[in-house]
């Protein structure tokens, strides 16, 4: 039987659930994924558990706190002026604690996402958001079905 190994090509059905074990993603009712292995489609850690794994293996692997997408990081959490989010998005906005918002990278060129946490009171001109990964720092359930290894 085949093996995965570094830059394999996978077809497989899987199922990502979070620490509550509700799903994160899940093929298992739909299409299988595929994917090539390295290409940077799964966290680092996740592809490292599947090498060595044969065609036709069903597994589940248990992810420890920040495994699979880092640990969580206080300097990932910002306090930004209210000013500043309005020149880089819709001045007109209204957010609300739990969005996501995006913005834009330095160059330009791309975005990234952060989570307002917090905003300050009415007369202040500032909110909080968090950076870091939405499933940083959380133990992480992985299912894997491989259903063809090349």
């Amino acid at each position: 039987m085949p093996q995965v190994q570094p830059g394999s090509f996978l077809t497989l059905h899987y199922r990502l659930a979070g620490p509550d074990g509700g799903d994160i993603v899940n093929t298992f009712n739909d299409k299988p994924a595929t994917l090539s292995l390295g290409a940077g489609e799964l966290a680092p850690a996740i592809e490292s558990r599947l090498l060595g794994l044969e065609e036709g293996t069903r597994t589940t692997i248990a992810l420890e706190p920040g495994e699979a997408f880092g640990p969580r990081s206080p300097d990932m959490v910002q306090k930004l002026k209210l000013a500043i989010l309005r020149e880089m998005g819709d001045p007109h906005e209204q957010y609300s604690v739990g969005d996501v918002v995006q913005f834009p990278t330095p160059d330009g060129r791309g975005s990234f996402a952060g989570v307002l946490r917090e905003l300050g009171p009415a007369d202040a001109d500032w909110a909080i958001f968090d950076f870091n990964h939405p499933l940083a720092g959380q133990p992480l359930t992985f299912e894997v079905q491989l259903i063809g290894v090349l």
